[in-house]
């Protein structure tokens, strides 16, 4: 697999992560042979350090250093929400409204149970894009299935936060078997011809740590994604 660069100069390197790849190996998907981070590195021939990180399922921007001194400095601005995200999310239903902003703290770890664990706070920005009615029985209450095209924008960088948010307001991400509804994900699947979690890191924005520049990266979606205007 050859990776699709965006942005590449001294000290930083950013990719256009496809979906279903990880970002590093790991034990919890042993079985996977391909990760973006070593084949990142095998395709410039040099190490790469990973400064944040997306879902496997998550497709879009995802960007490295190119040293252990650009890693330190980068890692801190993720922390602290000194670089600005967007995505695009396809969504069950039709929100209410138009925009809005989800506050709503958050378990550290996504994999436990939230009783007995720490909460963080988190906040999402959103607005629709794109109302969309498919000729799709999903539920029999209903001759079609309504969907949304939504940017979303994680004030902060925990875990899962886009999917764990818009679950909480009923509104979960197509593709998403963990928070969303098995059926409809099936349904969505045979419908566009994809079965993929439909999330998409579309632009990061953040200041140069090292230049001072201004940068802002963007992956524009697959053509699969439907129109967001």
């Amino acid at each position: 697999m050859t990776l699709s660069i965006l942005h590449i100069d001294d000290h930083l390197v950013a990719i256009d992560k496809p979906p279903g790849l990880l970002v590093h190996r790991t034990q919890l998907a042993a079985h996977e042979d391909q990760a973006a981070l070593q084949l990142l590195r095998d395709q410039l021939g040099r190490p790469v350090w990973p400064v944040h990180r997306l879902d496997r399922g998550t497709s879009g921007v995802l960007l490295f250093a190119l040293s252990a001194s650009a890693a330190s400095l980068l890692g801190p601005m993720f922390e602290h929400g000194q670089c600005s995200k967007r995505y695009l999310a396809l969504v069950r239903g039709w929100p209410g409204d138009d925009e809005g902003l989800i506050d709503h703290p958050l378990a550290r770890d996504p994999e436990l149970p939230s009783a007995g664990q720490p909460t963080l706070a988190a906040q999402t920005r959103w607005r629709v894009l794109r109302r969309i009615e498919w000729p799709l029985v999903t539920d029999a209450r209903f001759a079609s299935t309504r969907v949304a095209l939504l940017e979303a924008e994680p004030l902060q960088g925990r875990r899962h936060q886009i999917r764990r948010h818009l679950k909480h307001i009923a509104h979960p991400i197509l593709g998403d078997a963990t928070h969303g509804k098995g059926a409809l994900n099936r349904a969505a699947a045979a419908h566009l011809g994809l079965q993929r979690l439909w999330l998409h890191a579309f632009t990061l924005a953040l200041t140069h740590p090292v230049t001072g520049a201004a940068l802002r990266l963007q992956a524009l979606p697959a053509g699969h994604w439907p129109a967001a205007t």
